[in-house]
């Protein structure tokens, strides 16, 4: 008998990963019978034509948004007492008292953390916020949905969005077994473990070793390695598009060799618009020295500020702009969607660019599997000023000690030597794509072309020991 599967989207986040994928082919060429269970503004349904059962109500109790953003500080404060480590601080967005109900709200979280900031007080603020979600009517709504279709298992697609914390408690109540995959290869140290689920999916066995390190209630037979599907499509030679092809379509020089520049979001990068500035101004340094360079800039999707603007049209003779293919369906940066034609486009800019520079970015890892370098830039810009965050912060995080070496990825610490370094990487004198490659199997497993395969057997194996 076929076992019924929903996988979870309580959120946009998940869909890369988990409906553009071949992530279903290979879970219905497996034998199981597959529901999209649909908490996103997407029909599924409408436009790959999965079968969905979509949920209206999108309520949450009122008070867990602030539960939640109290329990992560707690947690944070946890792991900087527990390690004796200043870096967690560092992950807090600052409170908002901007208007009088921001004011009674950041009162009452900071009220919250004085008393929950222990492992104890963590589990109780976990409670609370599990204890207010099966009040909220969106529990017992998914609870219906749960009894009419009698999925055997929910896996959900992400672990950090609340919204999905009053559906996977219906599906417990059941007896339904569910299990999360942790989404990004930073959200583990920055506590961003919104749900408890029965089982976890990570991605190498370092998150999980981070697993087991930062949340103690979770077991090691709990637990399964599978990798991501997010660098899957790299390995999809289909994808290749011949590069006097793909130049046409985009507007390139056939003759030039094209730089990518991957843009960040603003929070991580603030002032991101000017390492771009700085590497056209590079780039148009060196073509008056006899080089024939470009620069292919592709924007951090969920960035729609309009800073690089004025850059981008400065350097109109060394730029040309290849924006992402993602959708924006909503106001809020989850609900900013990627189109399956985004896996070609990113394949292929990947292939066909000489190397990738950017702040911090996980793009290091899609370019080390074309083997191409990356060069992350390191210094401050002279714009910066008190109330703009530091880029140098991102490389004290938790998740970049995970280098193998420091040689892992190419650091431009200082303005003046970017144009060394960018001349040494295209006279093939400079890589980091040899330990990159190290960080990259530390980071995302030993088998990342079959994540979403290894997916599957350990929902097969869940099911099988249930």
């Amino acid at each position: 008998m076929q076992k019924k599967v929903f996988v979870f989207f309580p959120d946009g986040v998940g869909l890369r990963n988990f409906a553009f994928t071949n992530f279903k082919t290979i879970g219905t060429n497996m034998g199981f019978d597959i529901t999209y269970w649909n908490n996103t503004i997407f029909s599924l349904q409408d436009n790959l034509g999965f079968k969905e059962v979509k949920i209206k109500n999108t309520q949450q109790h009122p008070l867990t948004p602030l539960y939640s953003r109290a329990r992560k500080r707690c947690e944070l404060n946890v792991s900087r007492d527990k390690f004796k480590d200043a870096v967690y601080p560092t992950y807090k967005f600052p409170f908002n008292y901007n208007g009088l109900k921001n004011i009674a709200k950041s009162i009452f979280i900071k009220g919250l953390i004085g008393l929950h900031s222990s492992e104890k007080g963590i589990k109780k603020l976990r409670k609370k916020i599990n204890t207010l979600e099966r009040k909220n009517p969106k529990y017992a709504y998914c609870k219906a949905q749960l009894q009419e279709h009698k999925p055997d298992l929910v896996f959900c697609t992400t672990q950090r969005a609340t919204q999905s914390i009053s559906a996977l408690l219906a599906a417990q109540d059941l007896g339904i077994p569910t299990v999360t995959f942790v989404y990004s290869w930073d959200n583990v140290p920055k506590a961003m473990q919104v749900v408890e689920t029965d089982y976890y999916c990570v991605w190498s066995k370092h998150m999980k070793n981070e697993m087991l390190q930062y949340y103690p209630f979770v077991k090691a037979e709990q637990i399964f390695v599978t990798g991501t599907p997010q660098f899957e499509p790299h390995y999809n030679e289909a994808l290749k598009i011949p590069k006097v092809e793909f130049f046409k379509r985009q507007g390139l020089d056939v003759d030039k060799k094209y730089i990518c520049y991957s843009g960040d979001d603003e929070t991580t990068s603030p002032l991101d618009q000017y390492y771009l500035e700085d590497l056209a101004h590079v780039v148009r340094r060196l073509n008056g020295k006899g080089y024939n360079l470009g620069i292919i800039y592709r924007k951090c999707p969920v960035d729609f500020t309009p800073r690089y603007n004025a850059v981008i049209n400065a350097y109109k003779d060394v730029i040309t702009v290849i924006d992402p293919i993602w959708k924006q369906v909503g106001d809020q940066w989850n609900q900013v969607l990627p189109a399956k034609e985004d896996f070609e486009m990113l394949y292929n800019v990947c292939e066909h660019s000489e190397f990738v520079t950017n702040v911090c970015s996980s793009t290091v890892f899609d370019f080390v599997v074309h083997n191409k370098p990356c060069i992350y830039y390191n210094y401050e810009q002279p714009q910066l000023k008190k109330g703009i965050r530091d880029i140098g912060q991102n490389y004290n995080y938790v998740h970049f000690r995970s280098m193998p070496s420091k040689e892992a990825a190419i650091f431009c610490t200082d303005k003046r030597d970017l144009e060394g370094l960018v001349t040494s990487i295209l006279d093939g004198n400079l890589s980091n794509v040899e330990e990159g490659k190290k960080w990259y199997q530390t980071i995302a497993g030993e088998t990342p072309k079959e994540a979403s395969l290894n997916i599957w057997k350990a929902i097969n194996a869940i099911l099988n020991n249930s």
